[in-house]
């Protein structure tokens, strides 16, 4: 039986993604404008908030939700940045906000009461107010020693109604001011890291090559005229596979692998009488443990190694193996 394609569904299917895919337009539009309206205005803003104490966000609504996730990013990327509830503003949390602080005030409209009504509040504690607002004349903008231009030609959505390409807008223009504020600073790697000790991200950037290595009685290491039972007992011991072969002043003379012994097998009938010496690989691969650990996978992967032997000055101080590292999460 020929089964008839449903073809009410097909258009209710159809209108789903021709209305998404015009929410992305209006919404990426809206983006690509912001870009003629970074002047040098926004350069003020930018370093007014490299020298004040605390970057204040405030706002309600959506607009609010905008905020939280700005303040959240400056946050994160070293400056004490909070996030000011309007409406609960006027009922203490005006305290958090002291004299040339900055404060960044969202509303679309700019009439938005509960943030005209802390206008006279942010006059009197004198601090740099900045708007962010799609109708830069509005009552917020004039009062503004700063505005920045978030207006749309329209919300994606249908009615023009719900906030979307506005707040979108002004999601991308908070992180134009962090990045920009980030550049201004000289915002490093390890400062970010910093903020960020729990997550991947942190382990990546604060962990080094000290924190995961294998050191002290957990170190396999045979001398140079060691033999071939000692050297495969060394290895397997320490579960490494590799070990470290020294003269008797502990001075690095190379490694021996368990891959080096597989093939040393394949070539040879009886290795019983050959000494690590014979066996073991010169001028080893090495890191120093200050380095990260980040750095020292980069390193395995550019030479397909999975130890690297950790030294300096001649000083052999450990190994770090490519298990550590992954089991630690920095992959």
């Amino acid at each position: 039986m020929r089964v008839l394609k449903n073809s009410s569904a097909d258009k209710k299917s159809q209108t789903i993604i021709d209305t998404a895919k015009r929410a992305l337009r209006i919404e990426s539009q809206a983006v690509a404008d912001l870009v003629d309206r970074i002047d040098e205005g926004f350069v003020n803003v930018v370093r007014h908030i490299d020298q004040c104490q605390h970057l204040i966000i405030t706002g309600v609504g959506k607009s609010g939700l905008i905020g939280k996730k700005i303040a959240s990013t400056f946050s994160s990327i070293g400056l004490p940045a909070l996030f000011l509830h309007a409406g609960e503003a006027s009922h203490g949390d005006l305290g958090m906000i002291v004299e040339n602080d900055t404060v960044i005030a969202i509303s679309n409209s700019g009439e938005t009461e509960e943030v005209i009504k802390l206008l006279p509040s942010f006059k009197r504690i004198n601090c740099t107010l900045v708007a962010i607002t799609g109708k830069p004349a509005s009552t917020l903008g004039k009062c503004s020693d700063y505005v920045l231009d978030t207006g749309v030609q329209e919300e994606a959505c249908l009615r023009n109604l719900v906030p979307t390409a506005s707040t979108t807008a002004t999601l991308a223009l908070g992180d134009a001011l962090a990045v920009a504020f980030m550049e201004l600073r000289g915002v490093k790697d390890e400062d970010f890291a910093q903020n960020h000790p729990g997550g991947s991200l942190g382990r990546r950037l604060l962990t080094t090559v000290a924190d995961l290595m294998h050191s002290g009685d957990a170190l396999p290491k045979v001398f140079e005229d060691a033999g071939s039972k000692m050297v495969i007992a060394e290895i397997s011991s320490k579960a490494l596979g590799i070990t470290l072969v020294t003269d008797r002043s502990g001075n690095l003379k190379g490694v021996v692998t368990d891959g080096d012994i597989r093939r040393l097998v394949e070539k040879e009938n009886d290795i019983s009488k050959v000494k690590a010496t014979d066996m073991m690989a010169k001028n080893p691969k090495t890191i120093t443990k200050d380095t990260l650990a980040a750095k020292a996978v980069q390193i395995m992967e550019e030479h397909s190694i999975t130890s690297l032997i950790v030294a300096e000055n001649n000083q052999i101080e450990g190994i770090i193996h490519l298990h550590a590292i992954l089991k630690a999460g920095i992959v």
